[in-house]
């Protein structure tokens, strides 16, 4: 039992690291710095950096390892995932240190909510049962919606938060509802039960099952903005404060696309006939219309909403193709678009005329003449992200397409 205990110790050491930093941090808010002061992002900074030192003990375990009843699971490829929101999450704070000092600076509640956030996504990645995942994703998406709002005298903010959160709390309530139902017709949540259940089942899949897998799917969409549940995106990304677009862009999606893969790989991996064409769709959908739909837009926030969900897209097809050469493929994916997508918000923040930032995609005409570098920096991270050799988008659509197609997709 000491044994068990110290490596259940181990395994969640990260997350109780972050937890002592958030409580620390939000005292220090409290009583010391109520405005976003360098001391805050600092300590911010100090948090995700120290959780990374803590999970880098982790890498070294090659075979996934299930603690706390089997409710929590770490290995390489889980620490790997979440050292990649964590990279997303320190760049977020990072591009985000002017705007949270300006006017006067805004509460330092930001920081302690962004940590709340990714404190739900190390969780989520390493669910290893339906309860853990539901009360890890809500940990994250309370965080999130309140951030989403958070510039509460702003009208388009505030709309983008109550979108975030009634559609949101629509694809939870659908998640759970499906975990129910897989529940009922098979007496477990354990994603390892569920699997051994699944890969020695000879008999036909009840209906009632499928319809659950379905729904749990579906919610994920939704949390992805995955089409054709993607219409709270483009509405979100525009009306919340550029560095809270930023931060959805990168770390809750990576958490989100870490923790699909590991659930349809992992319980359901053995009924990948039933969810495969679903996922295809889906990601050809997400990939067209993410395409397509970017061409009409004239805020630029909206346009990389767009191009977020065609990047999901192309993330899907790597969870189709499955496999290890598959989740290989999201996971150099994922590692390239967070600072794709992180370079392309920074160019947005450094667009200012008037002491306001600009959005209208025609206002950035001339930029080459009055800011080259910006220009030319702006130029590349879209270049990279529309997969453009050599930039390093491309290698990461070249590694996905060939997952796929090795796997006859």
């Amino acid at each position: 039992m000491g044994d068990i205990s110290m490596l259940a110790l181990h395994a969640v050491l990260p997350e109780l690291y972050l937890v002592a930093m958030i409580i620390f941090l939000l005292m220090v808010a409290a009583y010391k710095c109520k405005r976003a002061c360098p001391a805050m992002i600092g300590g911010t900074l100090i948090a995700l950096i120290g959780t990374g030192w803590y999970l880098s003990g982790q890498l070294t375990i090659t075979t996934q390892v299930n603690v706390l009843n089997g409710m929590f699971a770490i290995g390489n490829f889980i620490a790997f995932s979440k050292m990649i929101v964590l990279a997303a999450a320190v760049v977020a704070v990072l591009v985000a240190g002017d705007w949270l000092r300006e006017k006067g600076g805004y509460p330092s509640e930001f920081l302690v909510l962004m940590l709340l956030a990714v404190l739900g996504m190390l969780c989520m990645i390493s669910a290893n049962d339906m309860l853990t995942l539901y009360m890890s994703l809500e940990l994250s998406s309370l965080a999130l919606y309140v951030l989403a709002s958070f510039t509460r005298d702003n009208a388009k903010a505030s709309e983008a938060g109550l979108k975030y959160f009634v559609l949101g709390a629509l694809a939870s309530g659908m998640m759970l509802f499906g975990m129910s139902l897989v529940y009922g017709f098979s007496g477990t949540i354990g994603f390892q039960p569920l699997a051994d259940l699944f890969a020695h089942t000879e008999a036909p899949y009840s209906r009632g099952l499928i319809l659950g897998m379905v729904m749990v799917i579906v919610g994920f969409c939704f949390k992805l903005a995955a089409v054709p549940f993607h219409m709270w995106s483009p509405d979100v990304y525009e009306g919340a404060p550029t560095p809270v677009t930023n931060f959805f862009a990168t770390a809750p999606k990576a958490a989100a696309v870490i923790l699909f893969t590991r659930v349809l790989l992992q319980p359901f991996g053995h009924l990948a006939d039933q969810w495969q064409q679903v996922i295809l769709f889906v990601s050809v959908a997400s990939m067209l219309v993410g395409a397509l739909a970017a061409i009409m837009q004239t805020n630029i926030k909206r346009l990389l909403a767009y191009s977020s969900i065609g990047h999901v897209g192309f993330i899907l097809m790597g969870i189709a193709a499955g496999g290890v050469d598959g989740v290989q493929a999201i996971l150099l994916y994922l590692s390239l678009y967070i600072f794709m997508s992180a370079g392309a918000f920074g160019c947005v923040m450094m667009m200012r005329r008037d002491g306001e930032y600009v959005e209208d995609i025609k206002e950035l005409s001339g930029l080459a003449q009055t800011h080259p570098v910006r220009a030319a920096t702006l130029a590349v991270f879209m270049f990279s992200m529309a997969g453009i050799p050599p930039l390093s988008g491309f290698f990461s659509k070249l590694y996905v397409l060939l997952a796929a197609v090795n796997h006859g997709l």
